[in-house]
């Protein structure tokens, strides 16, 4: 390939010739994929329905579990897709936007998760001043500074990778359109304000990560001088699950963009890719709501009234 015009299409990275192993990585995929649907419509569905979620908190988890069901909706579905047709090929538009949206969705993913730790320092650092400083108007513009953060992002991301010659082929080294293997494809002498700002993304996410351990700091300190142990008990179990989310998916993402390409194996590069890419739009749900008393109650709550309602109706058509 002399040039960047000459490319009409992509060949992704299979996870096995084998087309056993191709209709296993299908099912596999399936499942993480509905999965992920379940759960996060399940959060978004019990935090817009119950009143008493109607919180800063819970107002940012919606938000992020609509930014990962629209992150994992970017590469899983052309994934299984090729895998079922045995296919890997993607146009050079689909490149594009698959590259666009997920970066929008990662960056803006980020972004939530480091406004997320700064509302619960605000609320267990600073409890009494709490609701005057998140206030609905701010909850409401840090969220759309969020996402307004992931388009300009992906934006420049995807704008400098894309204006790049591609002399190396047009064979990705990697299940989905990804920009440090897009890289790879890329002459030498134009690929570097994109390196540029991969650098400057990576700098960036280690800055808010910085700010999100720091913030925990604070909290925990905090949080040990509570001289009640239940309401040390219910701190802790809403900090951890948001500090464990933030650290996973912080440095599979860094790891991802930073390692040197050229010498990493498709093994490793299809793992870091699962691991910040797939797994935490499933994990995340859970890992909030699985020791989260507001959640569960919000969910059986809703469960109950769905199944109440279902059973009313069969017994009128009956009647």
């Amino acid at each position: 390939m002399s040039n960047r015009t000459t490319v009409t299409e992509f060949l992704l990275l299979r996870f096995s010739d084998v087309r056993e192993l191709q209709i296993l990585h299908f099912v596999v995929f399936l499942v993480l994929y509905l999965a992920s649907l379940v759960w996060n419509l399940l959060i978004i569905t019990a935090i817009a329905l119950d009143h008493r979620l109607h919180t800063p908190m819970y107002f940012f988890l919606m938000n992020l579990s609509i930014v990962d069901l629209g992150s994992v909706s970017v590469i899983i579905p052309k994934s299984m897709v090729n895998s079922l047709m045995n296919a890997r090929s993607i146009s050079y538009s689909g490149c594009v936007a698959q590259v666009f949206f997920f970066l929008f969705f990662i960056s803006a993913n980020f972004s939530l998760l480091t406004i997320m730790a700064y509302d619960r320092y605000v609320a267990i650092c600073q409890p009494l001043h709490y609701e005057m400083v998140m206030n609905r108007g701010v909850c409401f513009q840090m969220a759309t500074s969020a996402w307004i953060t992931g388009i300009l992002y992906s934006a420049l991301h995807t704008g400098n990778t894309f204006t790049v010659s591609f002399c190396g082929g047009n064979t990705v080294d990697q299940f989905f359109c990804e920009v440090p293997q897009l890289l790879k494809l890329a002459c030498s002498d134009s690929y570097l304000s994109e390196v540029g700002v991969i650098v400057f993304g990576a700098c960036l996410s280690l800055s808010c990560f910085v700010f999100v351990i720091v913030s925990y700091v604070q909290i925990f300190r905090a949080v040990l001088r509570i001289p009640c142990e239940q309401g040390r008990h219910k701190a802790f179990s809403t900090c951890l699950p948001h500090l464990t989310v933030v650290t996973l998916f912080t440095f599979t993402a860094i790891l991802a963009y930073l390692k040197p390409t050229s010498s990493s194996a498709s093994g490793l590069n299809l793992l870091v890719a699962v691991l910040y890419s797939v797994l935490p739009p499933m994990m995340n749900p859970i890992i909030y709501s699985m020791r989260n008393k507001e959640i569960n109650g919000a969910l059986s709550k809703w469960m109950c009234w769905r199944l109440f309602i279902k059973n009313k109706m069969s017994i009128g058509l009956l009647r």
